[in-house]
């Protein structure tokens, strides 16, 4: 029986356009993501280095771009969060049958942006319906590394069993559901998180 529920954030609740870094790298003569930028992004998910020193990084990928050009172009794959997903999770924060967090992979970049596109208000309404809202850098942990996954169980005293898990990143849910938890792996543009009821 489910009791806790832990839900991702791009993709599940606000849309993304993940390829837009890539395309921009094209544009500048790079045509796949380097181990370097990955383990750039790492490091910036997980605290280790700050906006500035990230910037600073990619600086000579796009030498003919200033600090600004670059933070909007990473900022640029954050779209919309539609308003009708914010009510479906006040609606299920206030139903109180499940333990409600988030965890996401994210950055000292993104989260300001999110913050811009929703508004204060709406931000505000959409963190104040969960219980714990993990974020990565802030955590200094990241998906799909078990720890992330156990340090949310352990801090919150949840039971794997119990606990339904939902990302769109199928290397994400294998890592939780090898914990024990269940897992829901969203498939984008073809399920959406409002028809939860649905997969419970």
């Amino acid at each position: 029986m489910i009791k806790n529920i832990i839900f991702d954030f791009g993709d599940i609740f606000i849309n993304l356009d993940k390829q837009v870094v890539f395309r921009a790298l094209q544009d500048n003569g790079i045509q796949k993501f380097l181990p370097k930028y990955h383990t750039i992004n790492e490091d910036f998910e997980v605290g280790k280095i700050s906006p500035q020193e990230f910037v600073e990084r990619l600086q000579p990928v796009f030498p003919h771009l200033g600090p600004q050009a670059i933070t909007d172009i990473w900022n640029s794959m954050l779209l919309d969060f539609p308003e009708y997903r914010l009510n479906f999770l006040e609606n299920l924060a206030k139903e109180n049958s499940y333990r409600l967090f988030l965890l996401s992979n994210t950055n000292a970049l993104h989260i300001p942006h999110v913050i811009k596109i929703m508004g204060n208000e709406s931000f505000g309404r959409f963190k104040s319906s969960f219980e714990q809202f993990y974020l990565s850098h802030e955590i200094q942990l990241r998906k799909p590394n078990h720890e992330i996954f156990q340090y949310v169980l352990e801090q919150n005293r949840l039971e794997p069993k119990d606990t339904l898990f939902i990302d769109d990143t199928k290397e994400n849910t294998d890592a939780a559901r090898e914990l024990g938890i269940k897992t829901w792996n969203l498939i984008v543009g073809k399920e959406d998180v409002v028809n939860l009821k649905e997969r419970l």
